[in-house]
């Protein structure tokens, strides 16, 4: 028997995101939905915060789909990985990701993702910033070049995939794991049901 997620989709919803793992996210739940990537530039402003720089980020995305969709329901989301302040991209080689794993050994960090469910027909526009803090255990040189030779953190924020085998690096975490990989489930879930875009299956 296969699964069924518990949840359906009874309005027409957008992911405005191409993200593997945010579509996985919702697949698993039960939705279906289009997904059309935006194209904004994902880039900091001068002085913006990590969590202003997420909500701005996500809102502009879903505006853009939005925009085009106005009778849709659409979602966008952005992530970002924060230590001692700075903002961990992707890294652009395996020398990179190995030096980002290296200042995050035995330290913590936050990941902050901005969420944001828009319907110009409906004139709604909601968002929201969910944030997490992860521990990773003090790992050695050598088992963070070990992980990079896997090739999972060359194309993840941070240098690490923790829904991957990069969750072995994690000692603990306080708050949601769905943030970590890339959209808060419960938080957006609770904003699709009261907008009775989604709704739970019978059972």
């Amino acid at each position: 028997m296969s699964f069924i997620g518990p949840f359906r989709t009874i309005s027409s919803l957008i992911l405005a995101s191409a993200s593997p793992r945010r579509k996985t996210l919702l697949q698993d739940l039960g939705l279906e939905f289009e997904i059309i990537e935006a194209q904004v530039e994902e880039q900091p402003r001068a002085g913006e915060k990590p969590e202003e720089f997420v909500r701005r980020t996500a809102c502009d995305k879903t505006g853009a789909v939005a925009r085009e969709k106005a009778a849709s329901w659409v979602l966008g989301a952005d992530t970002a990985v924060v230590h001692e302040n700075r903002v961990l991209g992707k890294p652009e080689d395996a020398a990179q990701a190995l030096s980002v794993l290296q200042s995050l050994a035995g330290q913590n960090h936050v990941v902050h993702t901005g969420f944001c469910l828009e319907n110009v027909k409906e004139q709604v526009s909601v968002s929201r910033v969910v944030t997490t803090e992860v521990s990773f255990f003090p790992f050695s040189e050598e088992i963070a070049a070990a992980y990079v030779a896997t090739g999972e953190p060359l194309d993840k924020a941070g240098a690490y995939g923790i829904q991957g085998c990069g969750g072995f690096l994690v000692e603990r975490i306080h708050g949601s794991y769905s943030n970590v990989v890339g959209l808060p489930l419960a938080e957006v879930i609770r904003e699709l049901l009261l907008y009775k875009v989604i709704t739970p299956r019978p059972g």
